[in-house]
This record gives structure tokens, sequence and C-alpha cells, in this order.
């Protein structure tokens, strides 16, 4: 009867400490993905260089790729960045999503890249894939920001 009521009283304090917590942690892992991949790949050193640029060439932008790819290492960066600042959490969230569409678009408009096999991802899909985690985290972070106030007149 006593460790259930531990147990309960541990329950109370890890869901307490979870809403407290929540936003920060959510925030720095989210800082940490984006800055530290964008700048690998400014840095030339991401796993994701073959992927995006072959993409890129794909879609008929072979010949900007590696711009393009730069730029969008900078905009991971940026979103690192904002997502650090409480204020500036709907226009991080507003461009990760738009980074979203573009970096998840391979699974359906680059299938011989992240596919090995009909539902079965190659390690390239299983990087995007991972990203139903970043939204859903991103999103949790949303749920827990107050909503914008109209100003009394």
């Amino acid at each position: 009867m006593r460790s259930m009521s531990s147990l309960r009283t541990f329950d109370i304090w890890f869901i307490s400490f979870a809403k407290k917590y929540y936003p920060w942690i959510a925030r720095i892992a989210l800082f940490v993905i984006y800055f530290y991949f964008g700048f690998l790949k400014i840095i030339g050193l991401s796993p994701a260089d073959k992927l995006a640029l072959g993409f890129a060439d794909k879609m008929g932008a072979g010949a900007y790729a590696h711009e393009l790819f730069i730029v969008l290492a900078f905009v991971e960066c940026l979103i690192g960045i904002l997502i650090l600042i409480p204020k500036l959490t709907r226009l991080a969230i507003l461009i990760m999503l738009l980074h979203m569409v573009l970096v998840c678009s391979p699974l359906l408009l680059y299938p011989e890249a992240v596919w090995q096999s009909p539902f079965v991802p190659n390690l390239e899909g299983q990087y995007i894939m991972k990203n139903a985690a970043l939204v859903a985290l991103a999103l949790g972070l949303v749920a827990s920001t107050a909503p914008l106030h109209r100003k009394k007149k």
C-alpha cells in the first residue's frame, strides 16, 4: 500500500515537473537539432549532402543545388536561434513547418533515394521520417504558448 502512495507521489511530481519545464526542454532540444544539423551543412560535414543535392538535381535546380543547400542550412540555424526566443515562437514554428514541407518532400518526390522497398525506408528515409517527432515537439511547444491578446482600445 505504501509503495502505491510513493508511486502516486512520484507521478504527481513528475507530471508537475514536465508541465513546468517542458517549454524550455523542447526549445533547447529543437535548438540543438536545428542549429547543429544546419551548422554541419554549412561546414560540409552533413550526411544529408548527397540526398539534398540529388533531390535538387531531380527537381531541376541542380545548377544551384549547393547554394540552395547552404541557404537551407542557414535557415535551419535561424530556426534554432528563433526557437530559443519565446516571443518569436510563432515565427520559428511557421518557418519550421515550411522547412518541413521542403525537407520531407523527397519521401514522395524522390522515392528512389529514400525507400528500399514499399513502406521500408532506407537510412535517408528514416532520417526524414524522424521529422515527425520534431513536429510533435514543436506542436507541444505551441500548446504551451499563451494566446495573443487583443490590444485594448
